[in-house]
């Protein structure tokens, strides 16, 4: 059940990169519409999208779907993280605190799991 737990972590990480590039294309000019969207950046992006969703459905074969929220959970961690490196963006308290619960309950969880 470890390795497939760690093919959905890592759908979910992939999943965090894909919207942060997605959102940094977005933040450009385009010369149209079509620019916008048909862009090698979106494209591979969209690809991503498709690959971990690929990755959450064989994870799912094996990992029960409690332990599949808690992992997608973390996906808050990873975008409150690049928005602060990449965007730029503020970090205030009360992201903060939900990053603290995001992570007490992920502790929470695991230590409710059976060895």
């Amino acid at each position: 059940m470890f390795l497939y737990a760690c093919i959905y972590a890592l759908g979910v990480f992939l999943a965090s990169i894909s919207q942060v590039m997605l959102k940094k294309e977005a933040m450009k000019e385009h010369e149209s519409l079509l620019a916008e969207y048909l862009n090698p950046m979106v494209i591979f992006a969209y690809a991503i999208f498709f690959a971990t969703t690929l990755m959450t459905i064989l994870a799912y074969t094996v990992i029960p779907v409690s332990l599949g929220a808690v992992l997608e959970a973390t996906s808050y961690l990873y975008v409150t993280a690049f928005g602060a490196l990449i965007f730029k963006e503020r970090i205030t308290m009360p992201k903060l605190i939900a990053i603290g619960l995001i992570i007490l309950g992920v502790i929470v969880f695991a230590l409710g799991m059976p060895a």
